[in-house]
């Protein structure tokens, strides 16, 4: 299957080339993240990167936003004093 996006090279209005990012940008990320799904899971967006590194999808960052745990879904550090430290503070003791 082919796909083809007819672009204006060089377009004067700001609108036309936002238009055409949106685009290229849609279906190049859309290409990205199906490749990148672990294979046990259906590729529908949205699907949740930090880098490349898989993190989940909706449903899995629904659950870690209800259990103060977005930071850890993410894989990213969290804050002192944040509710997700407290939280990880409550459950340790």
């Amino acid at each position: 299957m082919v796909i083809r996006v007819y672009i204006a090279s060089s377009s004067g209005s700001t609108a036309i080339k936002k238009k055409q990012q949106d685009v290229l940008g849609f279906l190049d990320n859309r290409t990205w993240m199906r490749e990148n799904v672990p294979e046990d899971r259906y590729p529908l967006p949205p699907q949740i990167f930090n880098e490349s590194q898989y993190r989940g999808d909706y449903d899995a960052f629904f659950e870690a936003r209800e259990n103060n745990a977005v930071y850890a879904f993410l894989g990213l550090t969290v804050p002192p004093g944040s509710k997700e430290a407290e939280a990880q503070a409550k459950q340790q003791v």
